[in-house]
């Protein structure tokens, strides 16, 4: 089995001081792998980067049909949302018009990662609900979807439809049966598959243009809203949102926790998974970046670029003390 490689690496002057390993895998739309660093079929757990997935069960059902949803809505299903005004505000109009609240919610209290929303909390000695939970819109996905099946209320569930429905999806995108899940932070399952294979359905999005079925229907449906609006997707700040910015939404990128982080490609039909084994942030940032710069989607020159790959490491003073870079074979 091969091992993890350097895919980020942090120096400190002239010295390498530490550094990120991890696996990476680019496929194209036939499912082939076009390249790979470290092991190819490491087992993950997504995370959110698979938000999208756990999101064809809305449209292909006809809930989202059925419940008018918009591009907006359809973008915070597939988010991890820094629980800022425009993302919990559109979360709570969403329930309402479910004749649902904060109750119904599965995902758990959250303090907002949002900077004002979270001082204002504080100020305001207020204590964080489950809008503010950075997978609130995936869960009203998940509630639109358990009412357009008269579902009953534990729809997080292993067994229950919604979630059946989003294990087949997974396993239809990724084209292989998972081991298995998890229990992921919002309390959802999370299903495990190989890098290639969450690559690969991260290629089968990028392509769906191509086909005409229902499913990849929904498939262009959900990528398109997620390129619409970034902003939504996570939030001021975050590479999620800057970076398809950069790409002028051109690509689809969803970061997941413990260093996942995945690339939907349109124009050149591909996918990428990232696995960065010390889940580090710092790290897949870095990684994604540097491979869509790789594949000719993202300037290098741009400051959302430069903020992730290559990036400056300032101390307290304002001196430059090192620099975090992709490593050196990172390229395609």
């Amino acid at each position: 089995m091969n091992e993890p490689v350097v895919l980020a690496e942090i120096s400190r002057g002239q010295f390498l001081e530490s550094a990120h390993f991890g696996h990476a895998v680019v496929c194209d739309d036939t499912g082939n792998v076009i390249k790979y660093w470290g092991n190819p079929d490491e087992m993950i757990l997504p995370r959110s980067s698979c938000k999208m997935i756990q999101a064809l069960p809305l449209i292909t059902s006809g809930a989202s049909e059925a419940f008018r949803l918009s591009t907006r809505q359809l973008a915070l299903a597939c988010a991890s949302h820094q629980g800022a005004a425009i993302h919990t505000d559109a979360v709570k109009n969403w329930l309402e018009n479910l004749s649902m609240g904060d109750a119904d919610f599965r995902c758990g209290a959250q303090m907002p990662e949002d900077r004002t929303a979270r001082e204002a909390l504080v100020k305001s000695d207020h204590m964080p609900c489950q809008f503010h939970n950075n997978c609130s819109g995936k869960h009203s996905g998940f509630l639109t979807l358990s009412k357009h099946l008269k579902a009953g209320p534990e729809y997080i569930e292993a067994d229950h439809p919604v979630q059946r429905a989003c294990l087949d999806a997974f396993e239809m995108t990724t084209n292989a049966k998972s081991p298995g899940f998890a229990i992921d932070g919002c309390s959802a399952p999370n299903y495990a598959a190989s890098l290639s294979n969450v690559a690969r359905a991260m290629a089968w999005f990028a392509s769906a243009a191509q086909r005409s079925d229902r499913i990849s229907n929904a498939a262009c449906t959900l990528v398109d809203a997620m390129r619409l609006h970034p902003e939504l997707v996570a939030g001021e700040g975050r590479a999620c949102t800057e970076l398809m910015h950069a790409m002028d939404g051109k690509v689809a990128i969803k970061t997941g926790a413990e260093g996942v982080f995945i690339a939907i490609v349109p124009e050149k039909k591909i996918g990428i998974a990232v696995k960065v084994t010390d889940g580090a942030r710092r790290g897949s940032e870095c990684a994604i970046a540097a491979l869509l710069v790789a594949i000719g989607v993202l300037n290098p020159d741009h400051p959302a670029t430069k903020k992730r790959m290559n990036a400056p490491i300032i101390n307290w003073r304002g001196i430059k003390t090192g620099f975090v870079r992709p490593a050196k074979d990172l390229t395609i």
